[in-house]
């Protein structure tokens, strides 16, 4: 079966998504954090109700559900596909105006809107591997939005297939859309017992081939700093400014190993995101990331005790630190399930590819998924440079994509 004969809209599917602005907001207190994100979702779940799947819907909360019925005796596990449908709040999503490259033969890519913005072949060496093929690009003055618009694409693309295809044997397939996966919040909202799958895959990877099991695990710290006050003409002996006391503690952490921008791998770090103050308060607000608890709680440690050797020498001021768990390695529920992945992998074989099993420096919605009873490792969606305006994908990965999508609902039949 590995020779379908597949007709993608993949591509025009994807350059109608990126359109459609879906920026989400982190200072957002609704659900979803932006309500333009309900735009794409409206016509996604009109797309999903024209292709037959007459349960499609977009519900309250910006979540888009539809589901593939069954078409054969057996009784296969429910699987689902999920992708997010906001872009990154890092860079502007609005009035999108992308470019295809066709066979792209190597080189530079100028982008022709900001022209001081440049893929460089030497910074991106994944383009290597995109030698004749077609490139998706803004002009340069905004993200693309293939993080995730790929991977929603590619979901209606795989679902348009299986539906003009009765022949190709699948058990029941669950669609989900979510919001607000790039503000932490992707599945606050979503109704697992509504979704009824039993297994998942979210759609949201970069390198073609990649399937990923494993994620950081995630906490945020808050130190909130409380200074004395003075004022200044008088200050001398009593004043203790709160937002030098959060100076000196950033300034007192470790320069090497446990930041981003000095650590790669399985290696984690102790972020600061932001800082925000006067002279009496300032809150600093961490994440923190390492692929096991005891890394974390390592780093939780190590802000702990510069905090309090720092406020050693501010002995009038205060301190208050406050740890929330945000996520954790979805490894731990994947491993009890070794099927789920073994059958990517052999989907992605399927599809003309070589399979690569990584781990995410980062978080999916497929992260709490597991935790909350759907085991859901990723998989590709092609995506590259994301969160910036150099993001790019690729019409081929993307169709390689959609090709995974249909073989695993074809081997999890297979299989049963």
């Amino acid at each position: 079966m590995s020779s379908l004969k597949f007709t993608h809209t993949v591509t025009e599917r994807f350059l109608r998504y990126v359109l459609i602005d879906t920026q989400s907001d982190p200072t957002s207190t609704s659900c979803p954090s932006t309500e333009k994100q309900k735009d794409l979702g409206r016509l996604l779940a009109a797309e999903l109700q024209a292709m037959g799947i007459s349960d499609a819907h977009l519900d309250e909360h910006g979540y888009v559900y539809g589901t593939i019925p069954s078409n054969t005796d057996k009784k296969v596990p429910v699987i689902c596909f999920c992708s997010h449908m906001d872009t990154s709040p890092d860079c502007s999503g609005k009035d999108v105006k992308p470019q295809i490259v066709k066979n792209y033969r190597g080189g530079d890519i100028v982008l022709p809107g900001d022209p001081t913005q440049v893929i460089r072949f030497a910074e991106h060496p994944a383009l290597k591997n995109q030698i004749g093929n077609d490139i998706i690009t803004t002009d340069g003055t905004t993200l693309l939005g293939a993080d995730n618009k790929a991977g929603v694409a590619e979901i209606m693309d795989a679902a348009q297939f299986l539906i003009d295809n009765p022949q190709i044997r699948h058990g029941t397939i669950k669609i989900l859309f979510t919001p607000d996966e790039e503000i932490g919040r992707g599945v606050d909202k979503v109704d697992i017992e509504k979704l009824g799958a039993n297994f998942g895959y979210t759609v949201d990877g970069e390198i073609a081939g990649s399937i990923e099991d494993e994620t950081f695990s995630a906490d945020g710290a808050t130190v909130t700093i409380h200074g004395v006050s003075a004022h200044p003409g008088y200050a001398k002996g009593k004043m203790e400014h709160s937002i030098k006391i959060a100076a000196a503690i950033l300034e007192r952490l470790p320069k090497e190993g446990c930041s981003p921008e000095t650590t790669s791998g399985k290696q984690g770090f102790l972020h600061p995101i932001s800082i925000s103050g006067a002279l009496e308060e300032t809150t600093v607000s961490f994440i923190v990331r390492d692929f096991t608890e005891e890394g974390l709680k390592e780093k939780e440690a190590l802000l702990e005790r510069t905090v309090k050797e720092v406020m050693k020498e501010f002995p009038k001021s205060s301190c208050r630190i406050q740890i929330k768990e945000q996520y954790r390695n979805m490894k731990q529920v994947i491993d009890r399930h070794p099927h789920i992945v073994e059958y990517a992998i052999e989907a992605i074989r399927r599809a003309g590819l070589r399979p690569i099993k990584t781990a995410i420096r980062g978080g999916t919605d497929g992260s709490r998924l597991s935790f909350m009873g759907l085991p859901c490792p990723n998989i590709f969606a092609g995506e590259h440079a994301f969160h910036s305006r150099l993001e790019w994908v690729s019409r081929q990965d993307m169709e390689k994509a959609v090709q995974t999508i249909v073989h695993l609902a074809m081997i999890w039949e297979e299989r049963t």
